[in-house]
């Protein structure tokens, strides 16, 4: 539970944001709350209420929503094999509450050494779920005392939070050509194919360069603890 704590700390002013944004586009307040609670995925209810009431198609929205949702695939294949302890019924439980931090940080505590256990997996998830279902029915309540949400920046602060996890990881071997190409990869799509898909593209093309460069090195990563204690993957 103790590791839960930067995620909600960190999570708070988007989980706000989106249920001042909801009741902005129309949403009553028991319908933000239930978005957040049913699909508990932040960046696909932004895209849900940006869309839910203009003349797009259904299976475009659907789609949209896959595009940004993408990287769970990828999320899972790489943490499905750390949980060797966890039932079927547990992994799609852990599965549905795994969000971008809970992700990272239960990647970090594998690179620790430490048991990827269930109990420790949830111990940190529910706090965060139930915390970020509690922010969409305050910001669905309490959003129309902020005229403009955006104006204050609030919204810039779950990316901060990300840039951290991601810098959490810049002792893996090849990270920072992984990180450019997928950066540039992202960037470039915003531009030429457009939001949401920007995010999968990105995504996409860190694993591929990822993957080139691995190669035929067929020896595991190793933990090591240098003079001053700090552990580094090598």
């Amino acid at each position: 539970m103790r590791d839960s704590l930067p995620i909600v700390v960190g999570a708070a002013p988007f989980g706000l944001l989106f249920g001042a944004l909801a009741v902005e586009n129309g949403f009553e307040v028991y319908q933000a709350v239930l978005m957040s609670a049913m699909l508990y995925a932040g960046a696909s209810q932004m895209v849900g209420i940006d869309l839910f009431g203009t003349n797009v198609a259904p299976w475009i929205i659907v789609l949209s929503i896959f595009a940004v949702n993408f990287r769970h695939v990828l999320y899972s294949a790489s943490i499905g094999p750390k949980m060797a302890g966890f039932s079927p019924l547990q992994k799609a439980i852990a599965f549905f509450f795994m969000i971008d931090p809970q992700f990272a940080e239960a990647e970090q505590r594998h690179e620790r050494g430490q048991r990827l256990s269930f109990r420790w997996y949830m111990g940190a998830a529910l706090p965060v779920y139930v915390a970020w279902t509690a922010e969409a029915a305050i910001g669905a309540y309490f959003g129309k005392l902020i005229k403009d949400p955006y104006a204050y920046g609030i919204d810039f602060m779950l990316p901060m939070y990300f840039l951290v996890l991601v810098m959490s990881f810049r002792r893996r071997k090849n990270w920072m050509p992984v990180v450019l190409a997928s950066g540039v990869a992202s960037v470039i799509a915003h531009h030429l194919v457009g939001s949401p898909w920007h995010v999968s593209i990105g995504a996409i093309a860190g694993i591929v360069l990822a993957a080139i460069m691995a190669g035929g090195d067929k020896k595991p990563e190793t933990i090591e603890p240098d003079a001053e204690g700090v552990q580094h993957v090598r």
